[in-house]
């Protein structure tokens, strides 16, 4: 019985999601498209998970991109179903927050799949691109206009059009990255963001990452009456009053996320 391409552990509030293909790189075909996408759906429905963290197998790789022998098979039509970018957007709306502790190699899909997530956090050896074009095809999975969100129009032109990927410190200092560490302190640092993100209201971390990723999408005044929409519905909440409540009584908030 062949292996399973991802796998899922979940430990306190926190799911680990593993691709689950060194033998590639981690490469991801068809199959692991959508293992990845059923499970991320899986786990944004489960009411005792907070946090999602995706990595892959191995110390050489996080994801090294597709696998080539997928490609050469697919045809026009199964490219416009736009499966991969299903994936990505799955990831990216999803309502728990999301970390890509990246391991290694992050390229083309691989870059995808981290730029999907809310954070990002890599070794320090990772290398991190959007490759496709040196292998005459482009970003199909969100990199063209996520990249672009992120580091700005110029530095994305560069990384998509040349192929070159970046080092973990130069993904830090242009903001692809939240954080680079030692590739054996990555999974500890990972989990003390986890921690860090459990502490806070899970229904508050929601509306917040709906006013980000959706305000970055929009004009400043549509962005702005987002924000203050999502801050009207945390009014409404109860976490809203225990966390004002435990900041006067000066103890640690106890949500409930409603």
């Amino acid at each position: 019985m062949s292996e399973a391409k991802i796998l899922l552990t979940r430990k306190s509030g926190v799911a680990v999601i593993t691709i689950n293909r060194p033998q590639v790189h981690n490469a991801m075909d068809r199959e692991c498209w959508r293992l990845l996408r059923e499970t991320v759906q899986e786990l944004d429905f489960d009411s005792s998970i907070r946090v999602i963290i995706i990595t892959g197998a191995g110390e050489k790789a996080f994801v090294a991109g597709a696998d080539v022998n997928a490609l050469l098979e697919r045809s026009v039509l199964e490219t416009l179903r736009g499966e991969n970018n299903k994936t990505a957007l799955v990831i990216e709306q999803c309502t728990k927050p999301t970390i890509a502790a990246i391991n290694g190699l992050a390229l083309g899909g691989g870059c995808e799949i981290a730029l999907a997530c809310d954070l990002r956090v890599a070794a320090r050896h990772a290398r991190i691109g959007q490759t496709e074009l040196n292998v005459g095809i482009l970003p199909g999975a969100g990199g063209t206009q996520r990249m672009t969100q992120l580091i700005g129009l110029g530095r994305a032109m560069n990384m998509i059009l040349t192929g070159e990927p970046l080092t973990a410190d130069e993904a830090l200092a242009c903001g692809l990255v939240t954080a680079v560490v030692p590739s054996e302190d990555l999974m500890k640092k990972v989990f003390a963001l986890s921690e860090k993100l459990i502490s806070k209201s899970p229904i508050i971390l929601q509306l917040a990452k709906i006013a980000i990723r959706e305000g970055a999408k929009t004009n400043l005044s549509t962005a702005l009456l987002l924000e203050m929409l999502c801050q009207s519905v945390v009014f409404g909440t109860e976490d809203h009053a225990e966390g004002l409540r435990a900041f006067l009584e000066k103890r640690s908030p106890v949500y409930k996320g409603g």
